[in-house]
């Protein structure tokens, strides 16, 4: 079971939800190659060293690539996020990333329904 977080850590999760969602619609042509990338949750840690980071990719069928993208290009997103968050955080927590897959769920299940 996942811990409840704090005001502090769902106010940092949001900010850096919007900071990386920014960074990828700004910087970040070469990493989503045309796919739409939504970040859907960012998890921190209490002491705020690890975001979990979780994205939405549409199309579906390139949700591979794009994670193996935004997994290389880890430490870019990393430092273009510590410009922008260093005022609030001493560091800049290390990013994980996750695929949030339930959006092509839903379209799974609406599929099979309209069979």
């Amino acid at each position: 079971m996942e811990a409840v977080q704090t005001t502090r850590q769902q106010k940092i999760s949001r900010q850096i939800q919007r900071d990386i969602a920014e960074i990828l619609q700004k910087e970040g042509q070469a990493i989503s190659q045309g796919a739409m990338i939504t970040v859907t949750t960012v998890r921190i840690s209490p002491d705020f060293a690890y975001a979990k980071v979780y994205f939405s990719i549409f199309p579906f069928n390139r949700n591979q690539e794009i994670m193996e993208a935004l997994e290389k290009n880890n430490w870019f997103i990393r430092r273009e996020l510590g410009k922008r968050i260093r005022n609030q955080l001493k560091i800049v927590p290390e990013l994980q990333f996750f695929l949030d897959d339930s959006l092509e769920y839903i379209e799974n299940i609406d599929s099979l329904l309209k069979e």
